[in-house]
């Protein structure tokens, strides 16, 4: 199983908590056994492989931490989807975005550029193109804005940038 689909993964449990009253913790007690992942994957390929131990916690965390920070995400959402309702967005769209701005606020060790492509990659497999490109829109933005006073990411020691002379 790659990254990509134990964050698809997550985004479907995320996904589900929207529907319930369930706590982030119950649903993966539920859906995140091999039990279940072998029923699953009779209609969707992408449940064919149980996560190892590293891509287990991958996924936990993601959920656990959009279910801890769900009305913070969702604010970030509502402020950048301008011209939308939060309720217009459809639920799926949310949860892939929750996903993503998550992993740019919450989880260092990736990149805001890899979030951002993986939530749309994921959103072309659920989604129409407008809604897939308005996605990327928010995200995008959401990036931009709240992470412009950040500095740039030092470069290499003796390393110059291309085109430069020593």
């Amino acid at each position: 199983m790659t990254r990509s689909n134990a964050r698809e993964i997550a985004v479907h449990m995320i996904f589900s908590l929207s529907f319930g009253t369930m706590s982030a913790q119950e649903l993966m007690e539920g859906q995140l056994t091999r039990e279940r992942f072998q029923a699953l994957a009779v209609e969707m390929p992408l449940y064919a492989q149980f996560p190892n131990e590293k891509q287990e916690k991958y996924i936990r965390d993601l959920v656990r931490g959009v279910f801890a920070h769900g009305a913070e995400l969702d604010d970030y959402i509502s402020r950048y989807a301008v011209g939308w309702t939060f309720a217009r967005i459809p639920r799926m769209a949310a949860a892939i975005m929750r996903t993503a701005m998550y992993e740019v606020l919450y989880m260092p060790d990736i990149p805001n550029a890899a979030a951002i492509n993986e939530a749309v990659e994921i959103a072309k497999n659920y989604e129409p193109q407008e809604v897939v490109s308005f996605l990327n829109g928010i995200l995008g933005s959401f990036v931009r804005d709240e992470f412009q006073d950040t500095p740039p990411k030092p470069e290499k020691a003796g390393v110059q940038p291309e085109g430069e002379a020593e």
